[in-house]
């Protein structure tokens, strides 16, 4: 029992404490930010830029679908003219920063994972330290700072863009009007409840930016095994930020709405 045990569960230990430690140990090189601004803003550039086209298109498709279903819902209390807050509340506060995460974690955090693991296996990152460079200076923390900036960004252009489908919809489809649309959208972000959803749905883009980033360099820095463990490495940086980001999502949501 205690040989199963320690076969099963200390590895995923060990790669928990980890990537806890690689997140600190990131942290610890914030006095280098202004050194690193070039390598943190190419990252802000892959992560913001590079997905900003599949971003706007599930983003937009996403809001078209759900105004469709919310306003055929709502149609038989004959209340489909509340879309436009429903979409508001919804987006903000949870489905964009959870949509908007998975996007990046399966496009920007499995190459920075790819990317990494090949340097490990080809003992790149042993090649920096001999020459006293610190890998986590030279590659994790920008990759982490630039990655958990570019992530609540993203969020809100979510949300904007989420809303907007909603809008097309709600107009050409359920014939609501678009200026009370957009009225209530605005009445309820100027409120004190839908600027909290928006101060939430902000902080979990940088929570789930921060687990992204830091699960995908710290599988890339726990890679073996040559080409086949670059592969395994990438699908598990992809699986266990995935997982990560579900749990904390119901966690925050839990804390700031219980």
């Amino acid at each position: 029992m205690k040989l199963y045990f320690s076969q099963k569960f200390i590895p995923y230990i060990e790669a928990i404490g980890f990537t806890v430690l690689l997140l600190f140990r990131a942290f610890s090189q914030t006095p280098h930010v202004v050194f690193k601004r070039k390598e943190i803003i190419e990252q802000m550039y892959i992560s913001g830029v590079g997905s900003l086209f599949v971003v706007s298109i599930v983003s937009v498709f996403t809001g078209m679908i759900m105004g469709l279903n919310t306003g055929l819902g709502l149609r038989d209390f004959g209340a489909e003219g509340q879309i436009g807050l429903l979409l508001t509340i919804t987006l903000t506060r949870e489905m964009s920063p959870f949509m908007t995460s998975l996007i990046l974690a399966a496009s920007v955090g499995s190459a920075m994972a790819a990317e990494i693991g090949t340097m490990k296996v080809s003992e790149e990152i042993d090649a920096l330290e001999v020459m006293s460079i610190n890998p986590v200076r030279y590659l994790v923390m920008p990759r982490i700072f630039g990655f958990s900036i570019m992530v609540p960004v993203l969020c809100i252009y979510s949300s904007t863009l989420g809303i907007l489908g909603g809008a097309i919809v709600g107009h050409f489809q359920l014939g609501i009007d678009i200026l009370s649309y957009f009225q209530d959208v605005k009445d309820r972000v100027s409120s004190i409840p839908g600027l909290k959803d928006l101060y939430v749905g902000i902080f979990k883009g940088y929570v789930f930016g921060l687990l992204i980033a830091t699960i995908s360099c710290s599988q890339g820095l726990r890679t073996e095994g040559g080409a086949i463990g670059v592969g395994q490495t990438t699908r598990k940086a992809v699986v266990i930020s995935f997982l990560t980001v579900i749990f904390f999502g119901y966690v925050i949501t839990a804390i700031f709405y219980k």
